[in-house]
């Protein structure tokens, strides 16, 4: 059985976007696509709001990050999901401005993913984030799914 992975918009973005004129930007932008090529080896989804936040922006690379998402499996946002994002930006854990954020942590929260795949190292590939989120799922029973980067799911096999 295939680990299902949670695939974030940031990772979308850095999947279609034009090449980076920052060492970072082009850095992640290689890593990515590094990743895409082993994506076989994992369950793709995403969530309502990975494709509301990928069609937005300009219309040429919103249709791009769209046509990836095409063939992913669309997870829905349950009113459970809802209310596990409220909480963690009710209590503080994910800050007010990134409740789109804490809702992806809910949605693969809720779904049982494996991993929530992204470059979002801000509020969501945050270990002081994670430890609030992680306390927090664990007092109500739910488990944290693994967050990382492309990067760090690319595996040894696949560096170079």
């Amino acid at each position: 059985m295939k680990r299902k992975v949670y695939v974030e918009t940031s990772v979308i973005s850095y999947l279609t976007a034009r090449p980076s004129k920052t060492i970072l930007g082009a850095a992640h932008q290689q890593i990515t696509l590094a990743w895409w090529e082993t994506r076989n080896q994992y369950e793709l989804l995403v969530s309502e709001s990975v494709l509301r936040e990928c069609g937005a922006g300009d219309p040429g690379a919103a249709n791009k990050r769209l046509a990836v998402l095409a063939e992913m499996p669309l997870l829905l946002i349950s009113e459970e999901a809802l209310n596990i994002a409220e909480a963690l930006v009710r209590q503080g854990i994910v800050p007010s401005k990134a409740a789109e954020d804490a809702l992806h942590i809910a949605v693969a929260t809720v779904y049982g993913v494996d991993y929530l795949l992204t470059w979002n190292c801000r509020h969501i590939a945050n270990p002081e984030i994670q430890r609030g989120i992680a306390a927090y799922l664990d007092q109500n029973g739910l488990f944290l799914p693994f967050i990382c980067t492309p990067e760090e799911l690319v595996g040894e096999e696949n560096a170079d």
